[in-house]
């Protein structure tokens, strides 16, 4: 795989991870087709997965490679996270106040950002539209943190992201499409809004690698950047999702842990 990955350039290589990633959200969506209902402990199980699975990303793929980076640039390392990383968070932040959105198994009077008439499902996809986005961008900038050459940055640890990401994509694809099944929508159109929320992926991928290639002074700010993005999507959005059951807590806990390690494998082994 890295081989065949390697005769492409950055921009193209986050294309093609990207649209993995983009594809995972698709076989989560595609859960749809062979049932109206996913027990409940076993999606928030799976969310409490993708959640340690995007704290080792956010750590082992970006903001450690963002700090190495720094240092080897001659930048004062820890302002640079700092800077990058709470950059990311403000960012999210202000998105998510004013984008309008539902997230999954909330009724509409706890709809968020500016109000709306959009319809439900409209705004459950923008929910998690908007978490995948920092995804999209965090694989982007990981590709092209690779053209830079610089030791921290790998291309297998570029793949290792992608592989992360794409791993939780599924559950998230699964939150979408299996709402809006229940509540009466055909199998088909569920499927269509459930894959559609990882559309951006691709998008974001392909801006994160052509801008820093183009800026590479920004690339440690980029990559801590992006980190910070997906720690706030995982406080903000995974882990209260993934643990409104209070006797699923301990389960959806141990499952976090899992997915942290399989992320820092899956780093380690490739990076």
């Amino acid at each position: 795989m890295i081989e065949f990955l390697q005769q492409y350039s950055p921009v193209t290589q986050a294309l093609l991870a990207t649209l993995f990633t983009w594809a995972m959200t698709a076989l989560g969506a595609a859960l749809v087709f062979f049932t109206k209902k996913v027990n409940h402990k076993l999606l928030d199980s799976l969310l409490g997965f993708a959640a340690g699975v995007m704290i080792a990303a956010s750590f082992w793929s970006l903001l450690a490679p963002g700090i190495d980076m720094a240092e080897q640039m001659g930048q004062i390392s820890w302002l640079t996270a700092t800077i990058g990383f709470l950059g990311g968070g403000i960012f999210m932040r202000v998105i998510d106040k004013f984008l309008p959105h539902l997230h999954p198994g909330l009724s509409m009077d706890k709809r968020e950002g500016v109000k709306t008439s959009w319809q439900r499902s409209t705004l459950l996809v923008l929910a998690i539209t908007f978490h995948n986005f920092p995804e999209g961008l965090a694989v982007g900038v990981a590709f092209g943190a690779v053209a830079a050459d610089l030791p921290s940055a790998t291309i297998g640890g570029a793949l290792a992201l992608a592989l992360g990401i794409g791993i939780q994509n599924i559950p998230e694809g699964t939150a979408v499409s299996m709402p809006l099944r229940r509540e009466g929508m055909s199998r088909g159109k569920s499927f269509m809004l459930g894959q559609a929320s990882g559309i951006v992926e691709p998008i974001a991928g392909v801006i994160g690698a052509y801008f820093v290639l183009k800026m590479q002074h920004i690339l440690p700010y980029a990559l801590c950047f992006a980190a910070g993005s997906m720690i706030f999507v995982v406080v903000e959005e995974l882990i209260p999702e993934s643990q409104r059951v209070d006797e699923n807590i301990d389960l959806v806990t141990m499952m976090t842990m899992l997915g942290f390690t399989v992320m820092m494998i899956l780093d380690v082994a490739l990076g």
